[in-house]
């Protein structure tokens, strides 16, 4: 197993660069100055680290949307079954699609995870017809509907 500061990654992160990615985690409003005066060091030290984790793509500071808050009711991950010489042409088609919103190739049961966000159930079954089978390559999916999110955070 590789550890921090092996070739495969870019930089070295210490406990500042490690604090700087969680305080903006928790929320990424928080401004140079607040991390600074929490970690008693100066804004330009922070603002140096920062772009430093940008430029070397260690974080990345995003608008996170609540799709049940946003007019889609309806949100499930998708089990999908690819012929083998097929699975990452399917991965790319399949990514295109707006309802996707999180998309992996995997190794198990399953080749490929998508988690979806729908209107409504009429529009899931919608994508599932109309879009994913019409993929070439894909053979089955196996879905399961989000009945309540317990847990969710970014890192």
């Amino acid at each position: 197993m590789e550890t921090k500061g092996s070739p495969r990654y870019s930089i070295e992160i210490d406990e500042i660069d490690t604090s700087i990615i969680e305080k903006l985690r928790q929320d990424g409003r928080t401004t140079f100055a607040q991390i600074a005066q929490e970690l008693n060091v100066s804004p330009g030290m922070i603002r140096m680290r920062y772009n430093r984790l940008v430029e070397n793509d260690c974080l990345k500071v995003v608008a996170i949307t609540n799709p049940l808050q946003t007019g889609y009711e309806t949100m499930g991950l998708i089990g999908i079954r690819v012929d083998g010489s097929k699975l990452l042409d399917a991965a790319n088609k399949i990514a295109e699609f707006d309802e996707v919103v999180y998309l992996v190739v995997t190794s198990g049961s399953y080749d490929i995870l998508a988690e979806i966000r729908a209107v409504d159930h009429a529009h899931f079954l919608q994508f599932l017809t109309e879009k994913l089978y019409r993929i070439d390559g894909v053979r089955e999916s196996e879905s399961f509907i989000h009945l309540k999110i317990i847990k969710e955070i970014y890192f």
